[in-house]
């Protein structure tokens, strides 16, 4: 079947199986690998994605449903564009350990602080509680989170 997403402010058009999820569309499809592939269970929230500017775990979305205008972390900042706050805030408190949930928790982060649930420690840990590090670097990413918020704000 033949679809069209918009991803990262650029529109796709893509033939898939109609079974094909958004996940794999992404990686598969438009190269964007950047979009991990974790427990494909919606589980881990390595495959987290913005649509509309809130968190979606694309491994439950199906590719020919997706509906709005999806971000990845691609589409955070360009080449030679400053990194996105979170982005910035999650390298200076050393919260990206290996690097494989990153992606999905950076996104997941900046839909934590645009929905108002960043006013806390507590607060950050519970609605990040749906991205899984292997690393064990929660500290560091609640204080990533709470460092880019304001910043953030600001904008």
């Amino acid at each position: 079947m033949d679809i069209s997403l918009t991803v990262n402010g650029r529109e796709h058009h893509l033939s898939v199986d109609p079974r094909v999820t958004l996940l794999d569309a992404l990686r598969e499809q438009l190269g964007l690998t950047g979009v991990k592939k974790g427990c494909d269970q919606g589980q881990c929230g390595a495959c987290t994605v913005l649509v509309d500017g809130r968190r979606v775990l694309s491994c439950f979305v199906l590719a020919a449903r997706a509906d709005g205008e999806i971000t990845t972390i691609e589409g955070l900042s360009g080449e030679g564009e400053p990194l996105h706050p979170m982005q910035q805030a999650f390298v200076e408190q050393d919260a990206y350990q290996c690097g494989y949930c990153t992606p999905g928790q950076i996104l997941s982060a900046i839909a934590c602080v645009d929905e108002g649930h960043a006013e806390s420690d507590d607060s950050i840990r519970e609605y990040m509680s749906g991205n899984l590090c292997r690393c064990a670097a929660y500290p560091k990413i609640v204080a990533a989170v709470a460092r880019a918020r304001e910043q953030m704000e600001a904008r």
